[in-house]
């Protein structure tokens, strides 16, 4: 584990000197569909290791000077207060921590486009908000029968209605909180005003996957259908790319259904497409990227193994239908992926058996296999944190690094002082208590100093755990996965 599989430095080159080609295509402007994450690219990371979690904004940072931003968001999203699942935040509020974010990257993020607008209660009081922070917001809105009724999209009665979003740079990137936004008819009724304004203008599409010129079953493109269970989502050769160019790549459904449509809208809009093929609207370089196609393929195998653990846990909690744990099972019972890959998993389970409670396992970046048992005063995920770190600090086994009375008092404060009914420490909890401890003992800084070793591990838990502990597992850069079962009976189970 932790091999590199990926060239990040390559992929920034490259990547960013594709865009400013396509650019070029187009005249001197383009706007650019941002799929996926623009940073936090944590599934990227996992099925490409070296693929730095931000390396996407990176890439925008070497042209930070001709680019700026749009976020888009749809109105009736700010009306459903719709959640990123990830973040636990409402995707208006996610708008303001992408601005955040972006800018203080040094980006220039321009304004904010709300889509499908209809006078929507929730929607005028956002804009009154971002008017108030000086955020320039446009509105946009639904048009009949998109996207089939060509002739009134491109029209004054379709995207003429749409205030004109100004912007003053040769790359413009359109991102969003989530799917749905309205990305694409954003980047589409913004060359339409542009043709009306005399500029020239054009569309492309940054979509890290599925990776066009990988095969098919590849792993790292099974890895996003496996992602994308619950959507739907089919990877497809691409029909027209094939029929035009004799090459076979790789598209998924959605964009393969669309893009006829699609080439009609922008037909319209130009006169002419400069495209043959959905795999032609996009500029991702990835795939020429992998300087080692095995360490990909095995990351992506076990990133498969985690999604279905993690489908499991989400059809257990009512958030998605059982056929996305039926289509995963379908991917790995295809591609002779089977759960014994995940190493961690055995022990976990042997441990949880033997000890009839809540057991973790981990196994470390040099393969060796560490357990962690629940006790009065520990979780299974914590005592496993600290039975690793142990054992890369090379501290004997009975050594104890947090002695009871650093930790009663801490479990006294849960319960007795804060009303907790689990007096049992997190794993930040047990991080915080020895980073103190190791003010005074050794021992205990001498297994912090190891915490950046647990990057890239893979752990499992017997049971759900806590949003909490996976936070900060996910903090540590260790891959985890779970089993679909509540460590208690009740019927309300915390978050």
């Amino acid at each position: 584990m932790n091999a590199i599989g990926f060239d990040n430095e390559k992929y920034v080159s490259i990547q960013s000197a594709r865009i400013k080609e396509r650019i070029a295509q187009f005249g001197g402007k383009l706007y650019l569909e941002f799929g996926g994450k623009l940073f936090d690219d944590l599934h990227a990371s996992r099925v490409l290791p070296g693929f730095k979690p931000d390396t996407k904004l990176q890439m925008l940072l070497e042209m930070k000077e001709e680019a700026e931003v749009i976020v888009v968001i749809n109105s009736q999203a700010i009306e459903d207060a719709k959640i990123r699942e990830d973040l636990g935040i409402t995707y208006d509020q996610d708008v303001l921590r992408l601005m955040d974010a972006l800018r203080e990257a040094g980006l220039y993020v321009g304004s904010v486009v709300l889509t499908q607008y209809a006078g929507q209660k929730g929607t005028k009081r956002f804009e009154r908000l971002l008017a108030k922070l000086g955020i320039k917001a446009y509105r946009h809105y639904a048009i009949p029968n998109y996207p089939y009724d060509v002739d009134t999209i491109v029209s004054k009665d379709g995207y003429g209605k749409n205030e004109y979003v100004e912007t003053t740079r040769s790359l413009v990137v359109v991102t969003a909180p989530g799917p749905g936004s309205g990305k694409m008819a954003t980047c589409l009724s913004q060359i339409y005003h542009d043709s009306l304004h005399g500029v020239k203008s054009g569309y492309a599409k940054f979509e890290t996957f599925p990776i066009w010129n990988l095969p098919l079953k590849h792993p790292v493109n099974l890895a996003y259908e496996a992602a994308t269970a619950d959507l739907d989502d089919i990877n497809m050769i691409d029909p027209y790319h094939l029929d035009h160019y004799g090459v076979s790549t790789v598209n998924y459904n959605r964009d393969i259904e669309v893009f006829p449509v699609l080439n009609r809208l922008i037909s319209a809009i130009f006169g002419q497409s400069p495209y043959y093929s959905p795999t032609d609207m996009g500029v991702n370089m990835a795939g020429f990227c992998i300087s080692d196609d095995e360490v990909c393929k095995e990351a992506s195998r076990q990133e498969i193994i985690r999604r279905y653990y993690k489908a499991l846990i989400d059809v257990r909690k009512e958030k998605i239908p059982e056929s996305a744990v039926a289509k995963i099972e379908s991917i790995m019972n295809n591609n002779d992926i089977r759960i014994s890959e995940r190493r961690c998993i055995a022990p976990c389970l042997e441990k949880a058996k033997a000890t009839k409670a809540p057991a973790s396992a981990i196994e470390l970046n040099d393969g060796t296999l560490i357990t962690g048992k629940t006790s009065p005063l520990l979780g299974a995920t914590s005592a496993m944190i600290l039975n690793a770190l142990k054992h890369l600090a090379g501290i004997p086994d009975n050594a104890l690094l947090l002695p009871k009375a650093i930790i009663e008092p801490i479990c006294d404060l849960k319960t007795k002082g804060l009303g907790h009914h689990n007096p049992r420490l997190h794993v930040d909890d047990v991080l915080l208590a020895l980073s103190i401890s190791a003010v005074t003992n050794p021992l205990a800084e001498m297994a912090l100093a190891q915490l950046p070793n647990l990057k890239g591990s893979e752990s499992h838990s017997s049971v759900i755990l806590s949003s909490r502990d996976q936070s900060t597992l996910k903090r540590l850069g260790i891959n985890h996965s779970c089993e679909p079962i509540y460590e208690t009976k009740k019927l309300y189970q915390a978050k």
